[in-house]
């Protein structure tokens, strides 16, 4: 890789994105070894207590009579990259709670959580409630890290209620994005056999990559195995929607304490794995468009939750990609053939990740607040979204 990286520096090493062959857009270092100390090592050790006090239906007044004040912090930009990331990760679970977390759900954040989790999301440049790099990225460890990392050994650092549907969701998805690395590997290599239009070099690049979209495709149909979609729906999903375009807050939430926000409420998109980059890395590389319209809005909406050098990685590839000009201008029928096994393993994960979303969400019942069977965690209507976004990839078959 480093060498056709060499020859044509628009699309960088990995590293440079903060990306690896070995995992993908998981962070590349352990999780479980960041320590956190003063004030924000305290927020750690009242954030992994959520799952014992989530059940009470106290969880507010839990977290403002436990937290540190603002005022007892250390600077967030003193925190290395792996402190903010990790404290990140316990402060966005905490907010979740605290929004969702009784049986009313509460337009305001109070400053012990606003304050540090608005100044810890413009360290990192992201946005300040759960993201998904703070619910998957970022919130792994191995169990024995002498063994590679595989659905048998993996772990969740932070969690909501805990147990195995909540685990098995978020493992499944780091699972697939350690899978993945092994694509983004080649893509430098597949750019640069197009730039010097190598039918051959791009072929055997691309049906390699093919073999590993079958492996992330048999990833992901391994989701009902530990997580059932009841489960998932009634104890899993209600505490990670966000705040915009939620029908239980309209309005949005107030950050009380943030100077710059005053007192007007503010509506951020929650987690949902739409922020996962490793489709639109594919959709980029392929030269996959999706038509102007609403829907296609909320996928750029999307993009700015992602981590700043997953979207950089992401963009450069867009920029400049010219690898399916090439393949329908090579007159190469193996060439043409990798590329569409590639656009159809595309298409078959996204026909998947419709599936699941009609029979853990759309098939449920309606039944707490803002947990709607009609409105994803990111606040769209998500099965139009996903469908139009499947069929698209779909139409791009050469």
């Amino acid at each position: 890789m480093a060498s056709a990286s060499n020859s044509n520096p628009t699309i960088k090493p990995l590293g440079e994105y903060d990306m690896s062959g070995e995992g993908g857009f998981l962070c590349r270092y352990d999780a479980s070894k960041v320590d956190l100390t003063g004030g924000w090592g305290d927020a750690d050790a009242v954030a992994k207590m959520l799952p014992q006090v989530l059940p009470s239906n106290r969880v507010r007044s839990f977290l403002e009579a436990r937290l540190p004040r603002p005022e007892d912090l250390s600077d967030a930009s003193d925190l290395t990259d792996e402190q903010a990331r990790m404290a990140t990760v316990h402060y966005t679970f905490m907010v979740q709670s605290y929004v969702w977390g009784e049986t009313q759900v509460s337009d305001r954040l109070p400053a012990v959580l606003a304050v540090p989790t608005v100044a810890l999301a413009d360290r990192l440049g992201q946005q300040p409630l759960l993201t998904y790099s703070s619910y998957v990225l970022d919130n792994w460890a191995l169990i024995d890290p002498a063994k590679p990392l595989g659905l048998d050994n993996i772990q969740m650092i932070q969690n909501f209620l805990g147990g195995q549907d909540e685990a098995w969701f978020v493992l499944v998805h780091v699972a697939i994005e350690a899978c993945a690395g092994k694509v983004f590997a080649r893509f430098a290599d597949i750019h640069d056999a197009a730039v010097h239009k190598e039918a051959a070099a791009a072929r055997e690049q691309l049906e390699q990559t093919a073999e590993t979209w079958a492996q992330i495709n048999a990833l992901f149909d391994r989701m009902p195995e530990r997580c059932d979609p009841y489960i998932y729906f009634e104890r899993v999903r209600p505490y990670i929607h966000g705040w915009k375009d939620n029908p239980a807050l309209p309005g949005g939430v107030v950050y009380e304490g943030v100077e710059r926000y005053g007192t007007a409420a503010q509506a951020f998109r929650g987690q949902t794995g739409s922020q996962s980059s490793i489709v639109p890395s594919m959709d980029a590389l392929l030269g996959v468009g999706h038509a102007a319209d609403p829907l296609r809005e909320f996928l750029d909406q999307l993009h700015a939750y992602r981590p700043r050098l997953h979207r950089r990685f992401v963009d450069d590839v867009r920029a400049n990609s010219t690898l399916r000009g090439f393949v329908a201008s090579a007159g190469s029928a193996g060439l043409t053939e990798a590329y569409n096994a590639n656009i159809q393993a595309v298409a078959d994960f996204r026909t998947r990740h419709l599936e699941y979303a009609a029979s853990y969400i759309n098939k449920q019942g309606k039944r707490a607040a803002g947990n709607d069977t009609e409105v994803g965690t990111g606040g769209t209507p998500f099965m139009r979204y996903l469908k139009k976004h499947r069929d698209e990839t779909q139409a791009n078959l050469l």
